[in-house]
This record gives structure tokens, sequence and C-alpha cells, in this order.
């Protein structure tokens, strides 16, 4: 089956004796099998996530999709931004070492601006940022500074044990890249007892999105949400959908689900205004509230309401349909929005390994994302803590190999290791940060699909801090993602020779 697209990256970059970036030049290559499959997209979304939170004055960057004697490579969460976003934070963290400087510290340096440096390398001008009080925020939680100085005196004292810690930010636009996948419908429908369908173009695949989509219609509708029921996709219901994917369900689906609602909640408002109002009280005045239209003051049950309506022959059903606004996106010059907003997070991670075995630990994870006026808040922690473990199986365990026919060899849970209950940080706290989206998405709230996948790059950078302990953090550790035991050992022996070598 097909896998994500492992990427090659080489890169040259400039910078300042405070780690500040000139300038950077990268290529990433992919390794994409032996056909296409969705190779071009996944790379040109790794292309506009390359500069994940980080301003970058001066920058060129190539894509290539290599073809190779192997099963072709596919789409997974993230779509390539995590691949893209993976090769600027190595660069940041190879450019704080070789000045000397925390990486948090030369990380903040780097990042997007309010209203100047805010020009992403593809055109778009990050208008929503938010990433400066959150990284505040999250590091005054963590305690960032006391643990740094705390492993700083546990790695002095250790030759066998080394702990790391890392905090990573996240910047991760959402929209599908091809303009005209932007868009969604819905289907709602009132019956004469006041119980309520809702019918929409997304796949519901354990992530909450009919949960979201209910409740969306709920609120317009002022009534509980024990009256919605969501029945399953279909496209003889809802034509053209688009896929369930780029963290887009909710916002497209929401949307179009609470277009119907309000067209309904209108047609019902110019009906109890004329029938309980007795012209005194205008449809706009109509209210609905806990089950009730609230007409003046007059409080009849909905579904009082939606029985005598039905008796002076309104509709009770209407579609919905929206299409995200302000994108544009030119495929030859790769410049122009096309994303509607960004969501924003950080992680601090902290690891220990051992330095003999290279097994690794990860001992505590703090998560803050943002997920703008949450729709659902236990749906996005979830979301988020899934996403954490997930992606830090992506960077630690989940090694993938071929042998020399080009056939792979870890196809199965007894070779291909994802993370078990046992790997979950014993101390994981997870958290959403207070925010409304500065766009006019569903309910102000933002995407929480995608982007917290990028979190656990604190934890890859974590297991390097624990390395380049080794040489008192005087060399970049050459360690390879996934950092699974053997890449660990690799790497400490490459610190450990490295500075024996400076030492002559």
């Amino acid at each position: 089956t097909g896998k994500r697209h492992d990427f090659h990256y080489t890169y040259e970059v400039g910078y300042d004796d405070k780690g500040v970036i000139d300038g950077v030049t990268v290529d990433m290559t992919s390794r994409c099998g032996f056909s296409a499959d969705l190779s071009g997209p996944v790379m040109t979304r790794a292309l506009c996530h390359f500069d994940n939170a980080y301003w970058l004055s001066d920058v060129t960057i190539d894509g290539f999709c290599g073809k190779t004697n192997t099963q072709s490579n596919t789409a997974f969460r993230g779509f390539g931004g995590p691949q893209g976003a993976f090769a600027i934070e190595y660069i940041m963290d190879n450019v704080a070492r070789s000045v000397g400087e925390d990486s948090l510290d030369v990380r903040r340096r780097n990042l997007y601006g309010k209203t100047e440096r805010n020009q992403t390398p593809y055109g778009q001008v990050v208008e929503d940022n938010v990433i400066h009080e959150l990284i505040d925020e999250l590091e005054a939680t963590s305690e960032y500074r006391a643990r740094r100085a705390a492993i700083n005196e546990f790695n002095a004292n250790n030759e066998v044990l080394k702990k790391g810690l890392a905090l990573t930010p996240v910047k991760f636009g959402i929209a599908f890249n091809v303009t005209h996948f932007n868009q969604a419908g819905a289907l709602v429908h009132i019956y004469t007892d006041g119980s309520v369908l809702v019918n929409h173009g997304g796949t519901e695949m354990g992530q909450g999105l009919n949960t979201k989509v209910a409740q969306v219609v709920a609120h317009e509708l002022g009534i509980g949400f024990n009256r919605i029921r969501v029945t399953a996709t279909d496209t003889s219901k809802i034509a053209n959908t688009s896929a369930t994917a780029a963290s887009t369900g909710s916002d497209l689906n929401g949307k179009a689900a609470q277009d119907a609602a309000r067209q309904l909640r209108e047609r019902l408002s110019a009906f109890a205004a004329e029938r309980y109002g007795a012209g005194q009280v205008a449809a706009s005045e109509v209210r609905f509230v806990h089950d009730r239209v609230v007409v003046g003051d007059v409080i009849v049950p909905f579904e009082e309401v939606i029985a005598k309506a039905y008796v002076a022959r309104v509709q009770l059903w209407s579609d919905g349909f929206y299409a995200t606004p302000k994108l544009y996106w030119d495929q030859s010059k790769l410049q122009g929005r096309p994303f509607y907003y960004y969501s924003y997070g950080a992680a601090v991670s902290e690891v220990v390994i051992d330095t003999l075995t290279g097994e690794m630990r990860v001992l505590r994870a703090d998560a803050l994302h943002d997920v703008g006026a949450s729709l659902n808040p236990a749906l996005d922690v979830g979301q988020v803590e899934g996403a954490f473990i997930q992606g830090m199986g992506w960077l630690t365990t989940e090694e993938l190999w071929w042998n020399t026919g080009g056939k792979l060899m870890t196809h199965a849970p007894s070779t291909y290791k994802i993370p078990t209950v046992n790997d979950t940080p014993p101390d994981f706290r997870v958290r959403l940060f207070k925010n409304r989206n500065a766009e006019d998405s569903i309910h102000r709230s933002k995407a929480t699909g995608e982007p917290p996948l990028l979190l656990p790059f604190s934890v890859f950078f974590a297991v390097r801090d624990a390395v380049s302990a080794v040489g008192n953090h005087k060399v970049n550790p050459p360690l390879n993602a996934p950092a699974t035991s053997e890449e660990i050992l690799k790497a400490v022996g490459a610190v450990r020779a490295a500075t024996a070598a400076a030492r002559q």
C-alpha cells in the first residue's frame, strides 16, 4: 500500500551571529515510487510549507519528484506539509547550535512579524499571526527556561543517559491548493415532529465531523442537539463532493449546513412573525432559542411552529452551499493566496536517551494549539492528542525500508512500529489557545485535522538536543528521521567522533 512520501533535503543557508537567516536555498526530493499518484500536489504543498512559522527574506525552493523501483507513494495526514516544514526546522536547529544560542531564541528571532516581515515565499501575506503570543504562553506554562537549566545540570552529571528539550512552532495553511475543491453543499430537512435531518458532503471517519455539523445546525435553529440526525454521505444527495481532506471538513460542510439552516430559520421567522406577531413583530426580531420560538411576548414550542408551518405550506427543507472566498493560485508560478487562513501551534517535549543502546523515552510533552473559537473543545483536544502521538511515531519509530529489489519489507505490525500506549508521554498536557479566527470561518473556528501533526517536531529535536549533549552542544548531530534507536546510536557515535577530532 502507498505510504507517505519520504524526502531528502540539501540546503545552503546564510545567517548572522544571532542566528537570523539572511537567505536559504533548499532542494527537496521525494520518493514517489513507480507512478506519480499524488506526488505532484504533495510536493506543491511541501513547497508552500517550507517556511513554517518563519519569515525568509531571500529563498529559493526546488522540489523534485523521484521515480523509483518501489510501490507508488500517496498522501497522508498533512499532505506534504509536514515534510516541507521539517526541513526549515532542521535548518533552524543547526543554525542555533552553530551560533551557540538556545534554539528557542533563534526560532523567535526568525518568526513572521505582525505588520512587516510577513509575506510568504509564495506571495501570501500572513494577516492573522498569533504565534508570538502563543509561544509566550507555552514557554511560561511549560517552565521551559527552568527545565532547560535542570536538563543541563542532569547532562553534566550523567555519562550514559542524556536528556533533551525542544520547543517548535507550527503555522499551517488551511484550504485545498486546487481552488475549485474549496466548495461544499448540504441539505437540511425539518420534519413535522420538530426533528431535523442533515446530509452534507463530508466523510465522518472518527474525527467528529458529523457532531460539529449537527452542532452548527442546532445552534442556527436554536434547538437541542438531540433533535438532529446526520445521515451518511451520499453523492445521490450531495453531488460533486470534494474530498474530506486538507483539514477543511468542518470549515466547508459546516458553512454549507449553516447556510441551509439559516434559510429555514429566515423562512420560519417570516411565518412566525405573521402567525404570532399580529403584525407588531418584524421577522428579523423573531428569535429561536432553547427549543422555542420567541415572537415578541409570545413563546411557542419549536415543534408547534413547525407543525403549523407545515399546514401553512411553508417549505421545511433547504439546500445550502459554501465556497471559500479570497483564494487564488497560479500553478505555473507557484504564487497566490492558496490558504484562507493559518492555524498555529507549538509544543515542548522533553526526552531521555540511552547513549549505549539508542533507546529513547518522551518524559513530558506540552502542546498549545490554535483552533480559533472551538466548535467542540473535547473533539479538538482529542484531535491534537491523536495527531501528536501519530506524528511522534512518524518521526521516531515508523521506519520504512526496501530490499534491493524494491520490495517493502516493513509491511506488517511486526516490522512497522507505530506508537503504543506505552509510548505516550507519562506527563502529556494539551491545551487549546484562546483565539478567534480573523477570517469568517464557521463560528470563527479553525481546522484541527492536519496542523497538530507538526507539533511532535519537538520530540525529534528534543532527541537531537539530547544527542548533541554528548558533545556539549558543539556538534550538529547527523540524525535522520525517523529517529529510531539505530539512528540515535549512529548520531551519538558521529558526535563522539567529531568531538574527539576537535580535541586533537
